[in-house]
């Protein structure tokens, strides 16, 4: 990650971002360049137009994640107060039961 970062204070500076600027930012920031990524970062960022790259990342949405089943969480504490004590009488019977045919 490092290696984009530097990549993103040349680019701020306003120069190319090529191995040997890549490498001095590296340095002063005490990391030990390995030549093989520093090649493999400005290889990758050849060609980006890295202006519009952090632009569509900025705009882009965050995902929100979905609660479990489907259902919006507002919906499910509902069903949980409308579950009456008939209901839960029953689960209780029906639990009972299952437990008895194991024990005959």
């Amino acid at each position: 990650m490092e290696y984009i970062y530097a990549a993103l204070v040349i680019h701020k500076a306003g120069k190319k971002v090529d191995e040997a600027t890549l490498k001095k930012v590296l340095d002063a920031a005490g990391v030990k360049a390995d030549d093989a990524r520093v090649k493999a970062t400005v290889a990758a960022l050849e060609g980006v137009n890295i202006d519009e790259a952090m632009k569509k990342a900025a705009a882009a949405p965050v995902a929100v994640a979905a609660p479990a089943g489907g259902a919006p969480a507002g919906e499910k504490k509902e069903e949980k107060k409308e579950k009456s004590a008939a209901d839960e009488k029953k689960s209780e019977e029906a639990a009972a039961a299952g437990l008895s045919a194991l024990f005959g």
